[in-house]
């Protein structure tokens, strides 16, 4: 029986890495099996007639929080354009539903956790014309699952889907794994189910690192949820990797606190730009840890990151997560000031999702959690929280991945950092002028992001008082977008003496003899008198040099 694995991305650039896992692992008893990548952005009645075109008597969905309403709706399609599709979902969205699913959704079965044993036990029978018989991780119409997985002892069992050609390396971004299973049991997140961490063998893991290698692919995102579990084991990786790396980049989620000594040392090694570590921090309250049994040394982990930070060139993503028990808004802001004065280059702050199989889920009457039962799943209120509060967490995260993660107004976020005393009170009180403006909703350029900031300063009291609020974002401005004389924005002092004029001239001049003639060369110049390394009344020059080959330089000159 001709069977089709299919899945639904957000965006064309994720390439599954599930599926072709399942068709590597099942192609023995199911010969004619094919993979079909879809992505979400395409209308549904592209999606069905991608499906139906692959001709095939099995489909099977991988279903994801961000595709589970999507699949959803084309499995109730494609049973009415062919009743006798047979249908299977699996996937960490689907994994835990009740035996009162089948009577919502018409589809023929259900896998339930790791897919290759379950899958492949459930196309065999298929195919030789038999009922599948009862087996761990597979759910039938009509059958009552216990919740028992199928896990491989093994993992080098599956074969490799890279050396088989099955991945599609050319999208930029590979996802791979080298374990699985986490040693923690953190309840908010589905892995806390695991048993016990299991690992590919050194040979296999080598093997895939070199074939991904030598294509050089842009980025491998390693999916291990604690990538350093086992230290001897890390390092070995790590090396193979300097060793033999040409052109890729790495990314890898670890436990900061597991670090040690002869880790670091070696991390001090990589170059920059080539290894991102992504961190849970989370929760930094000893209530909240506790009762999400996240267990882990809080001083440990910030003095790794602080070695991480100013030892190495790796690029650090920090996670917290908002509503999970314990402390509310107050005790949330400290652990934003405390995590960002760790030193991260990417601070991620997000409302904790009630997922599918949790233990946190299952503990949300009793913790008094309300949630969405939709997609993504995330927390309305709690004991602790209301939903206003979770909603200004909201619009503060959004502002700090504009101003802060984009690391396009480094300036201008410094000085106000300075002034409200912490990152909390300056984005909260960003926060407060962009929802009684109602800029939350919808995007604008970087031009108009910038006159609305300048209105900010305009509006905040400390704005009004401190010019060098306003020319941080000027400066910043400046390195961001080529600015022409006349229609500057109005946070630009343009107000030159004729004397002055002639002396930027004159410095332009002289500053055009020493660059390379190729290209183009234009320039902008403004007064400032709060520049920190030259206080008083200054003039400042910006020239924007076009070259081919490196695209637009932009070199500040001072009068």
């Amino acid at each position: 029986m001709k069977t089709l694995l299919t899945t639904l991305h957000s965006r064309y650039i994720h390439a599954s890495l599930a599926l072709p896992y399942l068709k590597a692992y099942c192609l023995p008893v199911c010969p004619t099996i094919q993979i079909l990548e879809l992505t979400l952005n395409q209308p549904k009645e592209n999606l069905l007639a991608q499906i139906v075109a692959a001709d095939a008597e099995i489909i099977c969905f991988s279903v994801y929080l961000w595709n589970r309403v999507t699949t959803l709706e084309l499995v109730n399609c494609l049973k009415q354009i062919n009743p006798d599709y047979r249908i299977v979902l699996g996937g960490p969205d689907i994994s835990f539903e009740v035996p009162d699913f089948f009577h919502q959704v018409p589809v023929d079965a259900i896998i339930c956790g790791e897919g290759e044993l379950p899958l492949r036990h459930l196309l065999a029978a298929w195919q030789a014309g038999k009922e599948p018989s009862s087996f761990p991780g597979v759910q039938l119409r009509g059958e009552y699952s216990s919740g028992e997985e199928s896990l491989l002892d093994r993992l080098d069992q599956i074969p490799s889907p890279f050396a088989a050609g099955l991945v599609d390396l050319t999208r930029g971004l590979v996802y791979y794994e080298s374990s699985r299973g986490c040693p923690y049991r953190c309840s908010f997140c589905l892995s806390a189910r695991s048993r016990r961490v299991r690992s590919f063998s050194m040979e296999r893991i080598k093997a895939d690192l070199g074939l991904l290698m030598e294509q050089q692919v842009k980025l491998i995102k390693f999916v291990d949820r604690t990538f350093n579990y086992d230290a001897v084991r890390t390092r070995e990786i790590f090396r193979y990797i300097l060793e033999h790396n040409h052109a890729s980049a790495f990314h890898f989620e670890i436990g900061a606190h597991l670090l040690d000594e002869p880790t670091l040392q070696l991390l001090e090694q990589v170059p920059p730009g080539i290894f991102q570590f992504e961190i849970g921090v989370q929760a930094i309250l000893p209530e909240t840890l506790q009762q999400v049994s996240r267990a882990m040394s809080l001083d440990l982990l910030a003095d790794n990151v602080r070695a991480l930070s100013e030892r190495t060139s790796i690029h650090l993503h920090l996670d917290l997560v908002a509503g999970l028990p314990g402390g509310g808004l107050p005790e949330f802001f400290d652990a934003i000031d405390w995590t960002y004065d760790l030193g991260t280059d990417h601070l991620q702050i997000e409302l904790v999702k009630l997922l599918p199989g949790t233990p946190l889920r299952q503990q949300a009457v009793e913790q008094k959690i309300c949630y969405d039962r939709a997609p993504p799943y995330t927390v309305l209120s709690t004991g602790h929280w209301s939903f206003s509060e979770l909603e200004r967490v909201r619009g503060i995260s959004r502002l700090n991945d504009l101003l802060v993660n984009s690391h396009k107004f480094p300036r201008l976020m410094a000085a106000l950092i300075a002034t409200a005393g912490s990152l909390s009170r300056a984005l909260d009180e960003l926060n407060r002028y962009w929802c009684e403006q109602q800029l939350h909703a919808g995007s604008r350029s970087l031009r108009q992001l910038a006159d609305e900031l300048n209105r900010y300063l305009e509006w905040c009291p400390a704005g009004k008082s401190q010019l060098h609020l306003r020319e941080a974002l000027a400066r910043d401005y400046a390195h961001l977008e080529r600015v022409v004389s006349g229609t500057a924005p109005d946070f630009f002092d343009q107000r030159l003496t004729v004397q002055e004029q002639t002396q930027v001239r004159q410095q332009v001049k002289k500053q055009l003899q020493g660059l390379v003639r190729e290209g183009k060369v234009q320039f902008f110049s403004s007064v400032f008198y709060h520049l920190p390394e030259s206080p008083g009344r200054r003039i400042m020059t910006f020239l924007y040099v076009t070259r081919t080959s490196t695209g637009v330089e932009v070199e500040e000159v001072m009068l």
